[in-house]
């Protein structure tokens, strides 16, 4: 039943919380493993772990979450999962070795898969069925937000203390969102209670969806197919999904609901939440790397340079909810969306070695609108068909995709860096030689500078050719770069067309009873 007046926002306002709670912290972490890894002394590759453990339990966790919320009430469930992931955020503070962090992380990512599609839910049912396009824009504060803002955060925790504090952090908001869950959100039936638990399909999704994250966050630095565990993985996450979707469509009592994929917009909307997440999370991976590794910017400041952006969403996301309720076609407002995401990884293709914080301000700001643009409407779009217990059912899976997709982007991403690196060295190689006027007048203008600072003849050849070296390794690193901001502009472009194979709606009405 809707809410109206002061508790319809105190409760918006514990659902984006309690969101933002998990959302940061898929990206908070990220900047301090360096310091991890020194502080427990640790590898790099057991350290990445830590991202790899929280993301396979979040999406393991992501489609259940419907499942969950009906059997055991969705405001327990909820509440629960914000104890949970508040205890493991203490936890991981106090870890002492990095096995201990690696299972409390986990612990954080099983907790924080229970509170993303519940709050989304819970906002729904809050909301009058007229104000549902408002809805989904709050929520969307959080989704796009979180993973933009984490590295900033967790930049400036850094810089005045240590890295503990970034899960310490977390206790106080989750305190405050366990109290408001408690006071404000009304309880529901337990739908599920009594019913056969399909242990079956809870197996093999943990199997299916588990194998393939982990492959997505490990597969590049393992060699991809040169490794053997990453092939059993692979396998294993090919034959779970297709006995796991069998399972599904047989049993009278299904963890995940697939029948919703009967409506068309749902189905579509699937695989251009698929889409979001690739350019969210791909876009946020590239941009911190080709900044801190290529132009020498802090975390800090790269955080920093995140902000304009974060905050244009979170202008303009109330502004995309009032133009959905006043019946502008959610379609014509993500085409926008996703062509000005295009032009924001144009512009930064064209990024220089010289290029400064103040070149990197409107790309992002157009970034920022893009994505108001693209997951209000993308959501709306994806869901507007979908009635009763199928809103919690497809948020789940809906939240789930758009997870896997930043996965594959940032997979795909990676692969493409290392194989693009090698390429263009190996370009830019071939100009490297005697017959090359630019490459002589290069070379004599560098053996003259440092014979100038009291170098031998063959000293200062060699320091010449060590530094056209590391000018061809920048060159080839900007090349690749560039290379990886066209992919992601690219596939959104291209995905245009699919939006017009969903239901065009004037006005979004969803039924609010989703229990």
């Amino acid at each position: 039943m809707a809410e109206y007046g002061f508790k319809k926002w105190i409760i918006t306002f514990t659902v984006i919380t309690a969101s933002l709670l998990e959302l940061i912290d898929t990206t908070i972490v990220n900047v301090a493993l360096p310091q991890i890894q020194g502080n427990l002394g640790a590898t790099l590759e057991d350290v990445a772990w830590l991202s790899t453990g929280y993301a396979v339990a979040n999406v393991i966790v992501l489609p259940m979450s419907g499942w969950l919320g009906s059997r055991f009430g969705r405001k327990n469930y909820f509440l629960t999962s914000i104890i949970v992931f508040t205890i493991a955020s203490f936890l991981c503070g106090n870890a002492t070795s990095l096995e201990e962090l690696i299972l409390f992380r986990i612990l954080q990512g099983i907790a924080g898969g229970g509170l993303i599609s519940t709050s989304q839910s819970i906002l729904i049912e809050t909301w009058p069925r007229e104000d549902i396009g408002i809805a989904t824009a709050l929520f969307g504060l959080g989704a796009v937000v979180g993973p933009t803002v984490g590295p900033t955060i967790g930049g400036y925790i850094l810089d005045i203390s240590s890295w503990p504090w970034i899960f310490y952090v977390n206790i106080p908001v989750g305190i405050l969102a366990a109290y408001c869950t408690i006071t404000f959100i009304k309880a529901t039936p337990k739908d599920g209670q009594g019913l056969p638990v399909d242990w079956w399909g809870i197996a093999l999704l943990a199997i299916a969806v588990g194998s393939l994250q982990t492959v997505l966050e490990k597969g590049e630095s393992e060699d991809w197919f040169a490794t053997p565990y990453i092939i059993a993985l692979s396998i294993a996450s090919v034959i779970g999904l297709l006995l796991f979707i069998w399972r599904e469509m047989s049993t009278d009592h299904p963890i995940v609901n697939f029948k919703i994929m009967r409506h068309r917009s749902f189905s579509i909307g699937m695989v251009t939440s698929f889409i979001l997440g690739f350019g969210l999370y791909g876009s946020v991976f590239v941009f911190p790397v080709f900044c801190q590794n290529l132009l020498g910017f802090s975390p800090l400041q790269t955080g920093e340079l995140l902000f304009p952006g974060g905050i244009c969403t979170i202008l303009m996301m109330p502004f995309i909810g009032i133009f959905l309720k006043k019946g502008i076609p959610a379609q014509f407002m993500a085409t926008i969306g996703m062509f000005l995401f295009f032009v924001f990884c144009n512009m930064l293709s064209k990024s220089t070695l010289s290029s400064g914080t103040s070149d990197f301000f409107l790309p992002l700001v157009i970034r920022g609108i893009g994505m108001a643009l693209l997951f209000v409407p993308l959501t709306t779009l994806a869901i507007q068909d979908l009635k009763g217990a199928e809103i919690g059912q497809g948020s789940g899976l809906n939240n789930m995709m758009r997870q896997l997709g930043g996965s594959f982007g940032i997979a795909a991403l990676t692969t493409l860096i290392h194989t693009r690196q090698g390429f263009h060295r190996s370009s830019l190689l071939a100009n490297v030689n005697d017959y090359n006027p630019a490459f002589t007048d290069r070379m004599n203008a560098f053996i003259h500078n440092f014979m100038s600072k009291g170098y031998s003849m063959f000293d200062a050849k060699i320091m010449a050719l060590k530094a056209i070296d590391g000018t061809v390794t920048k060159q080839a690193l900007l090349l690749t770069y560039s290379d990886a901001y066209w992919l992601v502009g690219l596939v959104l472009l291209c995905s245009i067309p699919l939006l017009y194979l969903q239901k065009f709606k004037k006005n979004v009405n969803i039924p609010v009873d989703v229990h």
